[in-house]
């Protein structure tokens, strides 16, 4: 983790992590794996669209350099719902890569 006070996060890569919650895997360019749960903000009105596990999963992206959800599936960064990169990365704990990652990786490349 760089703490740098002008170090400014980028998300390169988010996975929606199995199972019933709402957990994600955020991959940051400085090779960090952070893990975030989502559930705690299914309450307020811009997220609720989420609670729909298939909207929560397929409209999952990479947007404005952060996780975000593409509802219109149009890739418009104005009209994404995104989550703040910076606390992302100074709020959630790091990781190690979990193993199911790994091996659904390995069973797409066969």
């Amino acid at each position: 983790m760089i703490d740098h006070p002008n170090y400014m996060p980028q998300v390169l890569q988010v996975i929606a992590a199995p199972g019933d919650g709402y957990l994600i895997l955020l991959y940051f360019d400085d090779g960090s794996i952070h893990q975030y749960d989502v559930e705690p903000l299914l309450d307020q009105p811009v997220f609720r669209p989420l609670r729909d596990r298939a909207v929560f999963r397929q409209a999952l992206t990479v947007l404005n350099g952060t996780a975000a959800w593409d509802l219109a599936g149009t890739r418009d960064e104005t009209r994404c719902i995104d989550l703040d990169p910076l606390v992302l990365y100074r709020t959630t704990p790091e990781i190690e890569e979990p193993a199911w990652v790994t091996l659904a990786s390995r069973s797409t490349d066969e």
